[in-house]
């Protein structure tokens, strides 16, 4: 046989090879998939021709476009994605202006502390800067595993799994380990990660009042259905009003009606207990009684992810099933390496949760002295000053940025209209003349704009809702 002839005999044999794995694969697609490509493949009447929608024409558009032209109307300058052009944290340059923070994360001012950066820079040096594949195929570097015990042995729990974003842990956690025959009961303030990863789970979903365990209990005695898994969902620290959760109170209910506990300890890890080390030692609960522990890497940490930590088995199935854990690129190695410094430096200098204890207490005493209203707030890591009208919250914080001090609102649809805020992130880096000065020009200024009735009352309703439909 000729070269030419061998040739068309191996393109034939890698053909069929080709056409007898792809009938393989197919072949595993469960029943439901072939019904519907058989039930595609009917003769069916042509489609009517429908018009496809324009972004423009959408609700969520217009409503950008409302605020917008609110704003412009009233000459308030839009305090959103301004570029800090410095590591922000108790202070920070924008436009070349050195300003009081309260706009970070950086609890225990640890995001240019030596240590971390000198073992980022080793990490980086060794392993580069991405981990260039999933965990499960190539992704694993030995920092995840240190990052995952070092974590485990903080809260005193079994192990723990990490993940590259905080928001994707509620997201992948939730929907891996809740399903359609499932129920989740949470807090009706609960952050939207958790909402989203309920959504994307199938559960039933019911939430009860803030904080509210009377309200909790009434919601389990009167569930019904016969429903595989329970789970409730709460926060050490809630993030837009800075109160914490009843941890005894949702324990003794635990015990009661039998559900899974789970803890989102993203703005309470490093902040609570004597150690930082959370709600349970704040409490002074065993951490082994809640069942799913979740928190960021990207605030007391000082770098970027979540965690899971529980039970060996918990943080098994995660590893085995969650998606955005399976099929999503391993954490940073230089991200894994910073944020095992900075838990270094936290067992090190508990001082440091001492000082940030201290300051926000502070700032609470003050800002409740000078009539602001912080809300149910504790004084921990986040006090919010509640503004009520949102085009007010938007021209407070512009005005407390000309006068040196950076602190951002929060405005509808985030929360209600009528509960707008500025949000104080308070750290263990401010100082006492800093945040006397903050409390006080912030009764200031926001005395002004309300004497002056500024905000959606002033405000042409007719004219705004005439210039956006002209546009």
């Amino acid at each position: 046989m000729s070269n030419d002839g061998k040739g068309q005999t191996f393109s034939k044999m890698n053909s069929s090879l080709k056409e007898n794995l792809l009938d393989r694969m197919r072949n595993t697609h469960h029943s439901s998939e072939r019904n519907r490509m058989a039930r595609s493949e009917r003769e069916l009447p042509p489609a009517p021709r429908r018009q496809q929608a324009r972004f423009e024409d959408l609700p969520e558009y217009k409503q950008v476009v409302a605020q917008k032209f609110a704003s412009e109307q009233l000459g308030i300058a839009n305090p959103f994605y301004r570029p800090h052009q410095t590591a922000a944290g108790a202070t920070t340059v924008i436009d070349g202006r050195t300003l009081i923070n309260f706009a970070s994360y950086d609890y225990l001012g640890l995001n240019k502390h030596a240590h971390v950066l000198e073992r980022t820079r080793e990490t980086i040096g060794t392993f580069g800067i991405s981990a260039s594949a999933s965990r499960l195929v190539a992704g694993e570097r030995p920092v995840h595993v240190e990052l995952e015990e070092r974590i485990a042995r903080f809260y005193g729990v079994d192990a723990a799994v990490c993940f590259v974003s905080g928001y994707l842990t509620n997201v992948a956690a939730i929907s891996c380990l809740m399903g359609p025959k499932d129920l989740v009961i949470h807090d009706e303030f609960i952050h939207n990660s958790a909402l989203a990863g309920i959504k994307l789970s199938g559960a039933t979903r019911r939430l009860f009042k803030h904080n509210d365990t009377a309200d909790l209990e009434h919601v389990l005695r009167t569930v019904s259905g016969d429903y595989r898994h329970i789970m409730v969902i709460v926060e050490g620290i809630y993030s837009m009003d800075g109160d914490i959760a009843n941890l005894p109170a949702l324990l003794k209910l635990k015990a009661e009606y039998g559900f899974w506990l789970m803890v989102d300890e993203a703005h309470s890890l490093g902040v609570l207990g004597k150690r930082g080390k959370g709600l349970a030692e704040h409490f002074g609960i065993d951490p082994h009684e809640v069942d799913i522990w979740m928190g960021t890497l990207s605030k007391t940490t000082s770098s970027c992810g979540g965690y899971i930590a529980g039970s060996a088995a918990l943080t098994a199935v995660l590893k085995a099933s969650a998606g955005g854990f399976v099929y999503s690129v391993g954490l940073a190695p230089a991200l894994g390496a910073a944020a095992v410094a900075s838990l270094d430096i936290l067992e090190r200098e508990p001082e440091r949760t001492t000082a940030l204890r201290r300051n926000g207490g502070l700032f609470l005493k003050l800002a409740k002295e000078a009539g602001l209203d912080t809300g149910l707030s504790g004084g921990y890591s986040v006090v919010p000053v509640i503004v009520g009208d949102s085009l007010r919250a938007v021209q407070l914080s512009n005005d407390l940025l000309a006068a040196g001090i950076n602190v951002l609102p929060i405005i509808h649809p985030a929360v209600p209209e009528g509960l707008a805020r500025l949000r104080f992130f308070i750290t263990s880096e401010h100082t006492e003349k800093q945040i006397r000065r903050t409390v006080a020009l912030t009764a200031e200024r926001l005395k002004d704009l309300t004497e002056r009735n500024f905000g959606l009352g002033g405000v042409d309703i007719e004219q705004m809702l005439k210039a956006i439909s002209a546009r």
